[in-house]
């Protein structure tokens, strides 16, 4: 008897089950619910509770807090898309009078704008919304605490503001928009930005003592797009799955996996942490796995959902509490379970449909001066520069229809690959933004710079 290739084998179920179960216990959770995509599907659902006979499934909704901020950046990347906004933009251009209208779109989106954390007191995530109706109120009157653009810190206002400038750009609330152009393209019929039954009830646990009190639940008003939606493990499952390969209708695969890069300068706690933040999602690095998502925290909720891109598998993590379960490394665990235990069973190798000659011609070995490097062409049309040695720079290249490549991504992103052909027609070199790779090191039928020792090679005088 053979099992389906989307299911996950019995033993991977009882170890994300006992990961999720130790979670619950030692972080002392009323609940813990969680789920894990593989391949862009669902392939298990996972809950602990303290109440007997009920465990909460991929329908009960939880407040997600901060990975609200996903969604915004998402709406924010689809303006860019359609041309209404460059992210290299000021705010001001768009959303004027705002007193932080120096900041760029992206700024905001990575945190960089140098803004505060929070809004002015009183504490806006237990106050009403009604308290910050303007934005004057959210921001307060010094509104920066950095220069813009010099460093990584995390700002709620600066996602208030994002929210502002979809509403204005949009005409409509951000919460119309983001349920017309996200949510319902797909399929996140759960998600929304009050609770809707079946939903759990925040708690706070003391810390000293096993007893717990309810939280009360704000409505952010103007902060919406910094925090506010509930939303479920099957929901935020389906949301991860496009995050990870994007979706036309709503965003296309290049502009998520633009979201997933970092985009910010870190901190020097951050490259000892492992971690980084891009537009609008967290980067983290865990137990030498890459992982992409974004936590979570509202008073009576915690939140997590992170992609291992590379092992194509995301789990989602939600609890209602204040503090306890380490919801974004229990995450990640889940990741690394399933991916440890059941690897990724690549698709198979086929030759490419068309031949690219002009492509075939280049492929092989180059020299950058003494060293290296092979030059390979796939069958997506795509080609990679890497050392032979496996040190040094390396970096894929997109076609651009000319007989030039695109840098894609390492120190040659962004970066012009062409080939310089002799009078004859025969290939001279590559030029890699200036730089000269040549067939032979040092080829003297080749423009090298510094020219080349007319005595050639040599050995020890």
């Amino acid at each position: 008897m053979t099992t389906p290739q989307e299911d996950l084998l019995p033993p991977t179920r009882r170890a994300l089950l006992h990961r999720i179960a130790v979670a619950q216990s030692e972080g002392r959770a009323p609940s813990l619910v969680a789920a894990v995509v593989r391949g862009g599907k669902t392939v298990w659902n996972g809950s602990r509770t303290s109440v007997d006979g009920h465990g909460p499934d991929e329908n009960v909704q939880y407040r997600i807090g901060s990975i609200t901020k996903t969604f915004t950046a998402v709406l924010v990347l689809r303006l860019r898309d359609e041309g209404v906004l460059d992210l290299g933009d000021p705010l001001e251009k768009h959303l004027p009078g705002t007193g932080a209208g120096e900041v760029t779109i992206a700024d905001l989106l990575a945190h960089t704008g140098g803004l505060a954390a929070e809004s002015p007191a009183p504490w806006w995530e237990r106050t009403p919304g009604s308290l910050r109706p303007e934005l004057a109120d959210v921001l307060g009157e010094q509104p920066y605490r950095h220069p813009v653009g010099r460093r990584h810190h995390y700002s709620n206002p600066g996602y208030t503001l994002l929210g502002a400038l979809v509403e204005e750009l949009r005409a409509a609330p951000w919460e119309e928009v983001l349920r017309r152009e996200v949510l319902e393209p797909l399929g996140l019929h759960r998600t929304s930005g009050r609770p809707q039954a079946p939903h759990a009830g925040g708690w706070a646990v003391h810390p000293w003592a096993d007893v717990m009190m309810p939280e009360p639940v704000q409505d952010l008003g103007r902060m919406a797009s910094a925090g506010q939606l509930w939303s479920t493990t099957g929901d935020l499952a389906r949301f991860a799955a496009f995050l990870t390969k994007g979706d036309d209708r709503v965003l296309s695969a290049e502009s998520v996996r633009e979201m997933r890069a970092p985009a910010a300068p870190p901190e020097a706690a951050d490259l000892t942490a492992g971690s980084g933040y891009g537009l609008g999602m967290q980067v983290v690095h865990h137990d030498g796995r890459m992982l992409v998502g974004h936590s979570g925290s509202l008073p009576g909720f915690l939140a997590g959902l992170l992609i291992g891109v590379e092992d194509d598998v995301a789990a989602v993590v939600l609890s209602n509490c204040t503090s306890g379960p380490p919801v974004l490394s229990v995450a990640a665990d889940l990741v690394r379970i399933v991916a440890e235990a059941e690897p990724r069973i690549p698709e198979p190798w086929r030759p490419a449909t068309e031949v690219d000659q002009w492509a075939l011609g280049l492929v092989g070995q180059w020299y950058w001066g003494t060293q290296g490097f092979g030059l390979r062409w796939a069958a997506d049309g795509e080609v990679a520069l890497e050392p032979l040695s496996g040190i040094g720079r390396r970096s894929r290249f997109r076609a651009n229809g000319d007989g030039s490549w695109t840098g894609l991504d390492g120190y040659y992103a962004g970066e012009l690959l062409r080939a310089v052909r002799r009078p004859d027609g025969s290939v001279s070199h590559l030029d890699l933004g200036s730089f000269v790779f040549t067939r032979q090191p040092y080829d003297e039928e080749a423009p090298v710079p510094g020219g080349v020792d007319p005595d050639g090679w040599r050995g020890i005088q």
